[in-house]
């Protein structure tokens, strides 16, 4: 039986240049449309952590609550909203191939972490109004994240929550099936939070329910989960996968800067 050597080369390229068309997309929206978008990636993982919540309250099973989970990062892809650690692989591409502007990269970033975090601060409050049963798991599951600290561990779980949603991004961009990228979606996303990794997002989330549900963690301790896990989830999404992934496309990536310039 011949087997085509050039078939996945060619997938590689369309996959690459499926991710420049999405990246520029990403990098050139004005702010009027990143605002909303990052609020509903927030909404969207609030959802999960509802059903996070339900399952832990119900049987204090933190795998079947990580599987629950899921249905946050389901939404996040149906619903074509975004998360701050799905924007490493795709805009970082585009802007190394300079086909984008690095400070609309940092735009990017800054704008959907902050607004992803107030849409789930928002959705996390609600949940308690409406569910106070459920304010004790939440405050223990928050201060878990909270007293963390700064140090190699929590540095490690914070590049491997990088590391996971980097790559689950990378397998939904290489088909264009939405039954397919619904697969890594669940089960990364059930990877993250079952193994409690760091997460800017959605730990900080958490964080605040559980000062909503009368923890006493201070602001200092929010503000430093939130930046070392933020400078986690860059090194392990952006130097790891996104980094390997340039590497191997390499050619293909020069040959969009000499066309660029």
């Amino acid at each position: 039986m011949h087997i085509d050597e050039e078939q996945p080369e060619a997938e590689i390229d369309e996959a690459f240049d499926r991710l420049l068309e999405e990246g520029r997309d990403r990098l050139e929206r004005p702010l009027w449309t990143l605002v909303p978008t990052g609020l509903l990636g927030g909404i969207d993982v609030g959802v999960g952590i509802l059903a996070y919540l339900v399952v832990k309250h119900e049987t204090d099973s933190q795998l079947l609550a990580a599987l629950a989970f899921s249905v946050g990062f389901v939404a996040l892809l149906l619903a074509q909203s975004e998360l701050f650690t799905e924007n490493f692989l795709v805009p970082v591409t585009t802007a190394v191939a300079e086909k984008g502007n690095w400070g609309r990269l940092l735009r990017l970033w800054a704008v959907t972490l902050v607004t992803n975090i107030a849409g789930g601060a928002l959705v996390i409050w609600v949940i308690l109004v409406a569910r106070p049963d459920l304010a004790e798991v939440t405050r223990e599951t928050g201060e878990h994240y909270a007293e963390l600290g700064v140090n190699l561990r929590s540095l490690m779980l914070a590049v491997l929550g990088g590391l996971v949603i980097t790559l689950m991004t990378r397998m939904q961009n290489s088909t264009d099936s939405v039954g397919v990228k619904i697969v890594p979606a669940v089960l990364l996303s059930a990877v993250l939070v079952g193994a409690e990794l760091f997460h800017a997002v959605l730990d900080q989330i958490l964080i605040i329910g559980a000062i909503i549900a009368g923890s006493d963690i201070t602001l200092g301790q929010l503000v430093t989960a939130l930046v070392w896990a933020s400078f986690g989830n860059i090194v392990g999404g952006v130097g790891f996968v996104t980094f390997l992934r340039l590497v191997r496309s390499a050619p293909k990536v020069e040959r969009e800067r000499s066309a660029t310039t």
